[in-house]
């Protein structure tokens, strides 16, 4: 049995209660009911029907009478088996297939009779306690909410993540405390992405969604990371990541159950979700199972993203370019006119982060996403927008700020700028941590038509423009910053230029 909440734990949940309110819609169901001193020591059971369809549960359950030293535990039943117990020490739980608030078992959401189970340890013969339990049905189409309640971080600004990691839930390994190599915890991970200072990560387990259990507890201590689920979709003719939803996605490609990756397109798409195709330049074969991308009959114009850069083609190389770049893969769906965004990932499946040295491990390279806030929905819209830039190195400090304008029309990037034939278009370049000797680099169709006449950066943080006159016709026109050894630092998303209408 729960003991009573102490007063720092009880105004906690009430101020977080009240917060996570302020946002929540409409609940789908509201029960509510009245406590006595007779209730003191007993177990009541308040019956609810979910209805059929419902993916995900959530409930946030609040009553009345604290001051009077009243306490109401609860728990869950549904139709088959008790589904948990957090006594008095949660206020909010969601329950679904592949996570659940801990106290609370995951798995499918039966139809049928469902019980809120309430223990009374302390309620005086003379009191009263009124309780709610507001009640929301998740469906399968709506998108995944997130672990939290609330963004990590309000506000508009640069946010610093990975997209690519593995843990003990795939292939992830690391060091146990004794020396032995074991499957890695995904805490470990978690801790290495706060060493190397990032904001969001997306642990990608291969083809697995049971890490989400761990990201589902580990969310409230983490609270100033935002942790995004992934998968790492690894099929025979290709790997990619689908950011952002929780089911599961069929990813046997070539099988009846996904005869195409339309079918793992559709189920991305119907969940919301963001896909990227992962290290497209890397061989297939013997040496790396399924790696480089030869799914057939791919429609790119449904990609949202590309990974251009992989950590371990950095460790291997110590380039973004080179034989196992997915630069030039992306370039040729660029010249082909589609707008698909960059990204990077460490691919780590280590749980690990040299520190000292910033060689190895997660958030090498970063993806930095210009969003709205630090939440997942934020984050997810700034990747499909193309609104990022790929930090190579995963330097902390490092930033990459490009702005078109023609006319009254402005456009960051990922946006499209319309520009009719002899339209002047000035592209103005913000760079932070650039080390001594580093240079812009333009690249794409539409690097011909500009005018940078000084391309060295003076300071490590430095402001460029330059200019270029349209023709009137389509092209992609990216921003790179390079370092004095000509390596590539920063990556940018392009800027499209589009005929005016």
């Amino acid at each position: 049995m729960a003991k009573a909440l102490g007063w720092i734990a009880i105004l906690w949940v009430l101020a977080f209660g009240a917060a996570a309110r302020a946002a929540d819609p409409a609940p789908d169901l509201t029960l509510t009911g009245t406590l006595t001193g007779q209730d003191h020591q007993t177990y009541r059971e308040v019956a609810f029907r979910v209805p059929a369809g419902v993916t995900r549960l959530t409930l946030a359950f609040d009553y009345t009478g604290r001051e009077q030293k009243s306490v109401i535990d609860l728990g869950l039943r549904d139709p088959v088996r008790f589904r948990g117990w957090s006594g008095g020490n949660k206020s909010r739980v969601t329950l679904e297939e592949a996570d659940a608030t801990p106290s609370y078992l995951p798995g499918p959401i039966p139809a049928g009779r469902w019980r809120l189970v309430l223990g009374v340890p302390n309620l005086r013969p003379t009191a009263r306690a009124g309780y709610t339990a507001r009640i929301w049905f998740g469906r399968a189409g709506d998108a995944f909410p997130g672990f939290l309640d609330r963004p990590v971080k309000a506000g508009p600004g640069w946010y610093r993540g990975d997209l690519h990691m593995h843990t003990a839930h795939s292939d992830g390994s690391c060091a146990a405390r004794s020396g032995a190599r074991v499957p890695c915890p995904v805490f470990k991970t978690l801790e290495a992405a706060e060493a190397a200072g990032l904001d969001f990560v997306a642990v990608s387990d291969h083809n697995a969604t049971s890490q989400n259990q761990s990201l589902r507890e580990l969310a409230p201590y983490f609270d100033d990371l935002l942790l995004i689920p992934a998968r790492e979709v690894t099929t025979f003719h290709g790997h990619a990541n689908v950011f952002g939803p929780t089911g599961f996605l069929d990813f046997q490609l070539g099988s009846p159950r996904a005869p195409s990756l339309a079918r793992v397109l559709d189920e991305t798409e119907a969940a919301h979700g963001v896909l990227s195709i992962n290290h497209p330049g890397l061989p297939s074969g013997e040496s790396c199972m399924g790696c480089g991308w030869t799914a057939k009959d791919t429609d790119f114009a449904r990609v949202a993203a590309v990974e251009v850069v992989n950590g371990g083609a950095i460790r291997a190389t110590g380039s973004a370019e080179g034989p196992a770049s997915g630069l030039p893969f992306w370039e040729a769906r660029l010249n082909a006119g589609l707008r698909i965004t960059a990204v990077g990932g460490s691919d780590n499946h280590d749980g690990g982060l040299d520190i000292a040295t910033g060689t190895e491990g997660v958030g090498r390279p970063a993806t930095v996403v210009h969003a709205t806030e630090l939440s997942q929905a934020a984050v997810l819209q700034a990747i499909r927008q193309g609104h990022v830039f790929v930090d190579v190195f995963g330097v902390r400090g490092r930033r990459l700020a490009v702005e078109a304008r023609s006319g009254g029309a402005t456009a960051e990037m990922g946006d499209v700028l319309p520009a009719a034939a002899g339209a002047a278009v000035t592209i103005s370049v913000e760079v932070a941590g650039a080390p001594p000797g580093s240079v812009l680099a333009l690249a794409g169709d539409g690097a011909a038509l500009a005018r940078l006449a000084e391309p060295a950066l003076a300071a490590a943080e430095a402001h460029k423009s330059f200019g270029l006159t349209a023709d009137g016709r389509a092209h992609w026109l990216r921003v790179d910053v390079r370092g004095a050894d000509g390596k590539l630092l920063l990556i940018g998303n392009p800027i499209y230029l589009r005929p005016a209408p």
